[in-house]
């Protein structure tokens, strides 16, 4: 899948900073009221807002929309984070009643730099300021990689000895939830219900875990017992000497 933007037309004169306002379309047609003999001609509607950079044989089918504001910020304007998420839905409700919703707050570390929205879009896994980031904080390609292995959460990668595993989607987010989890067991229920979703075509259960765990440790070659089982209970991650973790500048969207 991939990101479009909403693009609205803007006026050819710069706009003196305001609140803006939308006027009905019966409002927006009505003629001012001029002296006799100074009629002007009715003020066409604005132009819809339209969306550009849609790929050829795709459709939208909705849109994100990231708001940079933290807890302080909301309560010095007299409200909070829930208040606005709820505003938000209950306007696209009364706009489109059919319409679904889903709200999801980005956590950072606290005094995380830059601006608010930028660290917003980093968090939730903004396809493009992710890719900016990766770009941003690019390795020189002469150092060299340590030996061993290296779950580079930043980059959704596996390196192992200095080469690159191929890892699936899910195989990635198993071993991430792991990582990120280091020296708890997790229970393959609760895998189940953090990893897959009723969307997902493939319909889990516990040995649906074991057979993920299973591929992804035969990936991992000897390094296979830091992805340890725990009978009866589920896995767990532990650490080794040779085995480094690389983290993004925020956290994991799975950490909540």
């Amino acid at each position: 899948m991939s990101l479009a933007t909403i693009d609205i037309d803007r006026p050819r004169r710069e706009l003196a900073p305001a609140a803006l306002t939308l006027a009905s379309p019966a409002r927006a047609t009505e003629p001012a009221h001029h002296p006799a003999g100074h009629a002007t001609a009715p003020v066409p509607p604005a132009a819809p807002a339209r969306i550009r950079a849609v790929p050829s044989g795709t459709e939208a089918r909705g849109f994100v929309l990231y708001v940079g504001i933290d807890e302080a910020k909301a309560a010095a304007a007299g409200t909070d984070l829930g208040r606005i998420v709820e505003a938000l839905k209950k306007l696209t409700g009364e706009l489109v009643p059919t319409a679904e919703t889903y709200a999801a707050v980005a956590l950072a570390p606290q005094g995380a730099g830059g601006r608010d929205v930028d660290v917003v879009r980093l968090a939730l896994q903004d396809p493009s300021a992710v890719a900016r980031h990766r770009q941003e904080n690019e390795e020189p390609e002469d150092e060299a990689a340590p030996a061993g292995v290296v779950v580079d959460i930043s980059r959704k990668r596996l390196v192992i000895d200095d080469e690159n595993i191929g890892l699936t989607y899910k195989e990635f987010e198993l071993l991430q939830y792991l990582v990120l989890r280091e020296g708890r067991t997790i229970e393959r229920a609760e895998l189940i219900t953090a990893l897959w979703n009723a969307h997902d075509d493939e319909v889990p259960n516990e040995r649906t875990i074991d057979v993920h765990v299973r591929r992804l440790r035969a990936k991992l070659g000897r390094y296979e017992e830091i992805v340890r089982t725990v009978r009866g209970v589920g896995y767990r991650f532990d650490r080794h000497a040779d085995v480094s973790v690389r983290h993004a500048s925020a956290p994991s969207p799975d950490l909540f």
